[in-house]
């Protein structure tokens, strides 16, 4: 057995801790008998974090989501990351410079401003003002 000595409020206490069976613990204090019941550990549950899923791919095995880069002398103005188009501020037939804003596109709660990248006549558009678009995506296409 064994003995523990305690002062709590003044008074003195002698604790006697015996066998120890299951949760049961045989004690004394100050030579009075008690069983005292004692708490249970839970085990603990270990959970596995899940594994990140593959991203998805078509039956060649390419990614579903695939933005191709424009070539140098194409007239296509893309999409420089994914979004929504807030407005589209030509009209097919416009003559525009490299510099002009072409398109306002919504990424990341951020306004983004689309310029035409090289001087041309519009032949095409190919969104409307709250089209969500993918990176890589044409928006208009430049003669």
């Amino acid at each position: 057995m064994k003995e523990y000595k305690y002062k709590i409020n003044g008074n003195n206490y002698t604790v006697a801790i015996g066998d120890i069976d299951d949760n049961i613990a045989q004690v004394e204090v100050n030579g009075v008998p008690y069983k005292v019941e004692l708490e249970t550990k839970k085990a603990a549950v270990k959970v596995a974090a899940p594994r990140p899923s593959a991203a998805p791919r078509t039956s060649t095995g390419e990614k579903v989501i695939a933005s191709k880069p424009a070539t140098a002398g194409s007239g296509a103005v893309v999409a420089p990351l994914p979004g929504v188009v807030i407005s589209v501020n030509v009209k097919v037939g416009d003559t525009v410079k490299a510099s002009d804003t072409v398109v306002l596109l919504e990424a990341m709660k951020m306004e983004n401003t689309i310029r035409a990248g090289r001087d041309g006549k519009v032949a095409s558009i190919n969104v409307n003002a709250g089209d969500s678009v993918l990176e890589g995506a044409t928006l208009i296409t430049l003669e």
